[in-house]
Order: C-alpha cells, then structure tokens, then sequence
C-alpha cells in the first residue's frame, strides 16, 4: 500500500480491477482504495502478469503492507513476482536485495528527474550531486531485503536502458487522457515540475479538433477499467428483534469525527446570524442562465453566494487566515482556496476551489461544477480538500433555514446557507412576498474579532439583497 500522501497511514481496498493471472501495463489502475479522505485510484508501476492479490474487497491495510504481486517476466520460470517480502520469509530475497543495490549503483543507469510511483511522483531532482562510487568500496551498509524490493515496487530501480522520459500526471489526469484519446507524450505541460494538468488535456483535445486537416487521428490508449459510480455502503444484515445495530467507525467518517471534535474544542467558535431579501440575486440566477457566457455552466444560488464571500473577503482580507498554535502567530493568507462542503454517500467531505479570488464568474461556475460532480462520483482527491481558507454549507438543500456550523480545521470562517422561501417582507414600504434566506457565519474567536465577523456577514448580505454591488464593490 503505497503512501498517497497528507500523513495518512492506512487505506481500504475498495475495489479491485484485476484478478492473478490478468496482464497488466505500465500506468494502467489495478484498484481503487479509500483513504481517510478520499477514494483514489492506484496504478501499477510495471508491465506483467498478477501473481497475487494479497488482501481481498473491504479490507484495510496499513501503509508499506504488500497488496499486489505482478511477474514482470512471464516466461522465465525462475523469475520471482515483483513484491515486497519480509527478509525472514525467503533466503533468496537476500540476494534479490544485493542485486537491485548493485543495479542502483551503477551510474549510467541511475534514472534522471522525478520517478513515477504508485501514486504520483517521487522527490524532485536537485541541484545536489553525489560523488561517484569508487569500484573498489562496498556500500557502507545493504538495506534489507524489504527495503530494497519495496524500493523495486516504488519504482525507484535503475533503468535497463535508456528510454524516453514518462511524461508526468497524476492517475486522474491520465485516465482523462485515456478517456479522451490523448496521447499524453503530445501535451505541453503547464503545471509546476513540468506535470500535465487536467487543462492541458482539454487543451490537447481543442487544439486536436481545431486541426481538421491532420494525417491521422491519434491511437487512443487501452482505458483502464471504469470505476462505477460510488453507492453508498449497504447496511449490514439486522438479525430480526435486533434493537441496535454497530457500524464500525472508519474512512471518511472517522476522519470527520476527528477533524470536528478537534475543531469544536480548539477554536472558540462565534456564530451569527442575519436574515436578507435575495430576490435580486434570484432574478439575477435566471437571467445568466440564459446568458451566452455562462451557456453549459450550472448557474445556481449558490454560484453568486460563493461571488458574495470572495468580495467581502477582498474587503475584510484580515477574515482570510489561520492560528498558528506552534509559532504563536496569525497566518494572513493573500490567497482565497474557497471549500464547499459536500454530502456523499462516504460521508462529509470539503474539497475547495484553488485560487478562487482569482476567477471570474464563469470559470468559478466551471470549477464549482466539476468540484461537485467529482465528490458526488466519490473521485475528490486528498490534495483536493487541503489547503482551504474559507467554507460555505449550503444546509438549505435540505429545506432547513440555517445552522451553526463547525469551522473546518487550520480555517478561520465558515458560512451556512439556509433555505430561500417566499415571505412576506417589508419592500418600500409595503409588506410583499420576497425571496429570504438566512446565513450564518461561524468564525474563530482567538483571530477574529465580532467586529471583522460582522462586517463580513453584513458584506455578502449586502451583495446578495443588492447584486450589482459585485460590480461597485469588485
């Protein structure tokens, strides 16, 4: 079970796309697992045939366990499945150690740049360089055979010979290149390190269709296999006159226990609350949906509530921050990663919009779209849910007026939205049926103050009853 990062320490095997004796390619997802905060999809680093599959559907496994062996040489009768073992288990694995060591040390094959693994990438070369080894030193100490083979299934092995560079995506983005028919050696990577984003496959697919007079289309990949739609967990069997049933507490839920619980008694919470007349902001709804700008983007309440607290944060920018409990200092964030919290069948999760202060109208209804779609599909990734400033929770989905919500941690404000209803309200004199809702928000006491939190609220009030404040105020 390789590390997907964030510090998490055990994963369950959701899925398995292969069984022993299927061939498998370099890259291609062989299982899906669920971490404490998402559900991601594994790749094989290897190109062969499943030996074994350690650990059945359902099972959760520790970080390090081995959960797959793959014969990387079919034919060879003597060739060792690629897996990591325990050094006590075989003598032989000894020897497998010794030789992956003297293949890693022999300069002309150390592989150069980042080096995929399971998940991702591994570290970025640097400036740093190692003095060559003189032929004539042993290595100052072996590593173990586990090490050493885990090390192999990492893909941290010396080349056989030299090849084209891999070209560097995360699963995700490389099952989109599938999906479309991508060739992912033919995009031009945006990201940091070189790594190809998810724009830059939709890039490729534009710039494609925009060549009408290509020789040829490109040869799409084999797909991996298509991971269905995430159901929620079926309820386990109540044997008949049962008066309580027990559900064991993991995945998602339990990071979400622990996240609240740690929240609600470190941060001292603060909640206010204000009720407004979005009328406007309701007519203004329906007119962009008709809008040519925003045609094939979902345009809803939620889009402008978001619109609302980005300018009330560019006017309060002090709301934008965490506590640092360990340096007894106040972190300024000059940066808006807007969370939205969002119900799935896992349980609560809050993935968020990188860099929304940055984003106009449509590319903010773009991102909210994919972001919901994704966590609906149980595909968020748990780069997606950090880093986060700021929340919103639409709580009036489910026809409630408002709540008190729990900050998300390292965060310093979170907003509830309650329900819009038709009531009778006082417009120009005259009680008349309007559009209300409530909001809330929840701000943490030690760096916010009433004040700042009030005026906060009072600013994406003020947007929602008067919508072209977005552009007075932007």
């Amino acid at each position: 079970m390789p590390d997907v990062g964030e510090g998490l320490t055990e994963a369950e095997i959701l899925k398995w796309y292969v069984q022993p004796g299927d061939t498998v390619t370099d890259g291609q997802v062989v299982c899906e697992v669920e971490t404490a905060k998402a559900a991601v999809e594994l790749p094989i680093p290897y190109d062969g045939v499943v030996h074994e599959l350690r650990f059945p559907e359902g099972t959760t496994v520790d970080v390090g366990e081995v959960i797959i062996s793959v014969n990387v040489a079919p034919g060879a009768a003597a060739e060792q499945p690629q897996t990591a073992q325990p050094a006590a288990e075989e003598p032989a694995a000894k020897d497998a150690a010794a030789a992956t060591t003297a293949a890693a040390a022999a300069p002309a094959d150390e592989p150069t740049g980042r080096q995929p693994v399971l998940v991702g990438y591994g570290v970025a070369e640097t400036s740093t360089k190692r003095r060559p080894r003189k032929g004539a030193q042993a290595p100052a100490q072996q590593p173990t055979a586990r090490a050493a083979v885990q090390g192999e299934l990492n893909g941290h092995h010396a080349a056989a010979a030299p090849a084209a560079p891999r070209p560097l995506a995360k699963p995700p983005v490389r099952k989109l290149a599938k999906d479309l028919g991508v060739d992912l050696a033919t995009v031009t990577p945006t990201g940091p390190d070189g790594i190809i984003t998810r724009e830059d496959v939709h890039a490729a697919v534009s710039l494609a269709a925009a060549s009408v007079a290509a020789p040829a289309a490109v040869p799409v990949p084999q797909q991996a296999p298509q991971a269905e739609p995430v159901q929620a967990p079926a309820p386990a069997p109540v044997a008949a006159g049962a008066r309580e049933t027990r559900v064991p507490v993991k995945g998602v839920r339990k990071a979400t226990a622990q996240a609240m619980v740690g929240s609600a008694f470190t941060a001292p919470h603060v909640t206010e609350f204000v009720t407004v007349d979005v009328t406007r902001t309701m007519r203004l709804v329906e007119e962009l949906k008709s809008d040519k700008d925003m045609a094939g983007l979902r345009v809803n309440p939620l889009l402008l509530v978001a619109k609302a607290l980005l300018v009330a944060i560019r006017r309060n920018p002090e709301i934008n921050a965490s506590w640092d409990e360990a340096a007894q200092e106040i972190v300024l964030k000059h940066y808006v990663n807007l969370g939205i919290a969002a119900a799935t069948p896992r349980g609560l999760i809050v993935p968020n919009i990188k860099d929304a202060h940055d984003k106009t109208l449509p590319e903010l209804a773009a991102a909210l779209g994919e972001l919901v779609s994704t966590a609906r599909e149980g595909k968020t990734t748990p780069a997606a849910m950090q880093g986060g400033t700021v929340t919103i929770t639409n709580v009036g989905v489910f026809g409630v007026d408002t709540g008190t919500p729990i900050l998300n941690p390292g965060e310093s404000a979170i907003l509830a939205v309650g329900a819009i209803k038709l009531q009778p309200w006082v417009h120009k004199g005259k009680v008349k049926p309007r559009q209300v809702t409530t909001l809330a928000l929840s701000f943490d006491h030690r760096l916010v103050d009433g004040e700042l939190g009030s005026k906060v609220l009072a600013d994406v009030a003020a947007v929602l009853e008067q919508p072209k404040r977005l552009i007075t105020w932007a």
